[in-house]
């Protein structure tokens, strides 16, 4: 049963959080208009969908992105105004534990936690989906591929000279097979190939092509040819982000079809799909850490406060970098990277907490 205290506390947390929200947000949102509205009216994006598919899915994403971080200045704020106005000493001297006092915080951390979850399971990756393809339509430029190789599943391997997204074609693809024993089964070389959006349906153009049976296979050569392959152009020609306008069965899905490819890509995806629920689980961290900083006067006033709250904040986004940086480029496994900063500062809330004002 929440008391006045637990109604009062959670009432300024969570207002304080919107509002820090609101603002933040709003700020993006500006410095993003100035950035790309040039290309906007270049390339006629109407009013609507700059409003509905682009701007409204662009707050959705960066708000749920930074939360644990507008989080922890939130609490920051008020409970150092709280703290300041000298509404924390009756709490403090009321001879309950301090756990007491703490409860309202985990409570409201915990409501924007399965908000936050919720969003980046559900509703972040569709939203991400319609934005995504707004940039690409209205302004990021051309993907171009070039000398692309992979090998996939069946034993086999797949290569072609360049292509372009405005193009929708790829030129000289070249694909072969071999069997168990590593001996070649097949061959295809096509001048140009067109696949069909959304589908593992290909359209060849002055192909050679080749069953081998050994000791010898015929050659054949034609113009034209449908034929399916077990590959689609949209997951071999893709934006890094991509990954971002997935959902996790989808996201595993891929993670999975990029690792029997051996692609250099597949730690960038994993991080995404941890990143999803350690981000969220780092406000209950930052809201102990932001009580225990700010609920004692200070003489510089509220602003000695937010000067070590956002030294706390610089520390863990440095974190969070490094061992992204860690994982992609020395193999460290990418669920225990997303993670570490979580732990790391887990025991420094640990500490403050114990050391707090009694």
């Amino acid at each position: 049963m929440l008391k006045i205290l637990d109604r009062y506390i959670i009432r300024k947390f969570l207002s304080t959080f919107f509002f820090m929200l609101g603002i933040i947000m709003l700020f993006a949102m500006v410095f993003d208009i100035s950035e790309k509205l040039s290309d906007f009216i270049a390339n006629k994006a109407p009013f609507s969908e700059i409003l509905l598919d682009y701007y409204l899915n662009f707050l959705l994403f960066y708000g749920n992105m930074f939360s644990s971080m507008i989080i922890f200045i939130s609490v920051i704020w008020f409970t150092a105004k709280l703290a300041q106005d000298t509404e924390i000493i009756p709490m403090w001297f009321s001879g309950k534990p301090i756990t007491r006092f703490i409860r309202p915080y985990l409570i409201g951390a915990t409501v924007l936690t399965v908000i936050s979850l919720v969003l980046n399971h559900f509703i972040i990756p569709r939203a991400n989906k319609v934005r995504l393809e707004f940039e690409e339509k209205y302004y990021r430029e051309s993907i171009l591929v070039e000398d692309y190789h992979a090998d996939y599943p069946g034993n086999q391997t797949v290569y072609f000279s360049n292509f372009t997204n405005s193009s929708k074609g790829i030129s000289d693809l070249t694909v072969q097979r071999w069997n168990d024993s590593n001996q070649p089964v097949y061959f295809l070389k096509a001048r140009s190939a067109y696949n069909l959006p959304g589908t593992f349906k290909w359209r060849l153009t002055d192909y050679y092509e080749k069953e081998i049976v050994f000791p010898k296979g015929m050659l054949v050569h034609g113009q034209k040819k449908d034929t399916i392959f077990n590959f689609k152009m949209d997951e071999m020609a893709q934006r890094e982000n991509v990954a971002e306008s997935m959902t996790f069965s989808e996201l595993k899905a891929l993670i999975h079809r990029e690792k029997l490819k051996g692609s250099e890509f597949v730690p960038f995806y994993e991080i995404e799909l941890h990143q999803r629920t350690s981000y969220p689980f780092a406000a209950y961290v930052l809201t102990i850490i932001g009580v225990s900083v700010s609920s004692q006067k200070k003489r510089g006033g509220i602003g000695i406060n937010i000067a070590i709250g956002l030294a706390f904040v610089f520390v863990y986004i440095f974190a969070m970098k490094m061992m992204t940086v860690a994982s992609l480029n020395v193999g460290f496994p990418p669920l225990i990277a997303v993670w570490i900063p979580n732990l790391l500062f887990s025991l420094v809330a640990f500490f403050l907490y114990r050391f707090a004002q009694k």
